[in-house]
């Protein structure tokens, strides 16, 4: 057997089982579920169709990573593209680093000391946010601009 209908007969026994514990769910209601969230009843209808989604989330999640990583190694082109572009995302978040700043202050949240490697982190976080928002903005503007000047 093919691992294509492999694929299609797993995804469509998830698709079964995902929409019998969705009609249970509406069957049930949201004010029985929520009552029994509640008073730490049974739930378990609600828990096994995360079950459902997060099994689904974790084969995507892997075939993706499998098959990306299969056309990497045998298209040496798209590999030099992906290495030259991990490439420019280490150099945007070193960048950031440098430019962020850590807070001497001592924060508590939830019980928890942050310290200010810990901000400097979140410092560095947002300046790549920024950065990368930036570049999105500016190739989106620059192509906009390019098309209209042909």
């Amino acid at each position: 057997m093919k691992l294509h209908k492999i694929f299609r007969i797993v995804a469509a026994i998830l698709s079964l089982v995902g929409a019998i514990f969705l009609v249970l769910i509406i069957s049930k209601g949201d004010k029985a579920i929520d009552a029994a969230y509640l008073s730490g009843g049974n739930t378990s209808i609600v828990d096994n169709m995360s079950f459902v989604a997060y099994t689904i989330f974790g084969l995507t999640l892997l075939f993706v990573i499998i098959f990306v990583v299969k056309n990497l190694f045998t298209d040496t082109g798209s590999l030099k593209s992906t290495l030259i572009g991990l490439g420019a995302f280490a150099t945007v978040i070193v960048v950031a680093y440098l430019f962020s700043g850590g807070d001497a202050t001592e924060y508590f949240d939830q019980g928890v000391k942050i310290t200010e490697g810990t901000s400097h982190m979140v410092g560095a976080g947002l300046v790549t946010f920024y950065i990368l928002g930036a570049s999105a903005i500016g190739s989106i503007l620059f192509t906009g601009v390019k098309k209209l000047i042909k």
